[in-house]
């Protein structure tokens, strides 16, 4: 990407769009700048009608560390003062703008994910996460309230209990753990988390049209907010007569 400082990265293979966060010497920690790099990369991969799916991945020892330190502390200052208060929700829309990517989308974690780094790989459609993993929704830690949507992303993946448990008594969770709750759909060895996330992304990825249309109705049907079965019924009508009527890829 021109102008890119280097800390988000893009590659496009097979239909597959991988998204890297590259700044591994502050735990690839947001700052306003990256996250709006962000924003233009998923701008970029909506732009290719050739991308089935995306992954989401990270260099270093930490998926997300969350928002960058100085920039929490410049909010803090005065939330409100226009550059801070900019400055925060560029990094809430990056990751709600991965939530609107047009293709399915993966997380591929590894190491720890701290915050809005939780938000991040909650914001995807499906979680891969190394067995050593650390998910840490951290914002009562640093005496702030959670942001970004951050118990309606959660909870509807783990449900009420669980959600309390990680997001105000502040329990941490592991790969395996992720799986039992239901926070990801399967952990792996660390070494094996980027070959697995591409696997499954490969696979939907080969029919992009099929792909883009079936993951906007998978969303607008399981939330957040779910919708009744009936309404489900009427969004997925028109999607399955366009794709029967198609040429068979």
């Amino acid at each position: 990407m021109s102008g890119s400082s280097g800390e988000v990265l893009l590659e496009v293979t097979g239909g597959v769009a991988v998204v890297t966060l590259n700044a591994p010497q502050r735990r690839n920690a947001l700052t306003p700048a990256m996250a709006g790099e962000l924003i233009a990369t998923f701008d970029e991969v909506d732009a290719r009608d050739d991308v089935g799916a995306l992954v989401v991945r990270a260099e270093g020892r930490s998926f997300c560390a969350g928002g960058d330190v100085q920039t929490l502390t410049d909010a803090g200052r005065d939330p409100a003062a226009p550059d801070a208060y900019a400055g925060m929700g560029a990094i809430y829309d990056s990751f709600y703008r991965l939530g609107q990517v047009k293709a399915p989308t993966i997380a591929a974690v590894r190491g720890s994910a701290v915050g809005a780094g939780m938000n991040m790989l909650l914001a995807a459609d499906l979680r891969i996460v190394a067995r050593d993993a650390r998910l840490i929704c951290g914002f009562l830690k640093r005496g702030i309230h959670p942001g970004g949507g951050h118990f309606v992303l959660l909870s509807r993946l783990v449900g009420r209990e669980a959600a309390a448990a990680m997001a105000l008594f502040g329990e941490e969770v592991d790969g395996e753990t992720a799986v039992r709750l239901g926070l990801a759909w399967e952990t792996v060895d660390d070494d094996a988390v980027d070959a697995r996330a591409l696997e499954l992304a490969t696979r939907v990825a080969k029919d992009p049209a099929l792909a883009r249309t079936a993951v906007a109705n998978f969303r607008k049907e399981t939330g957040p907010p779910g919708v009744s079965w009936e309404i489900a019924t009427q969004f997925e009508r028109p999607a399955q007569m366009w794709s029967m009527r198609r040429p068979t890829p």
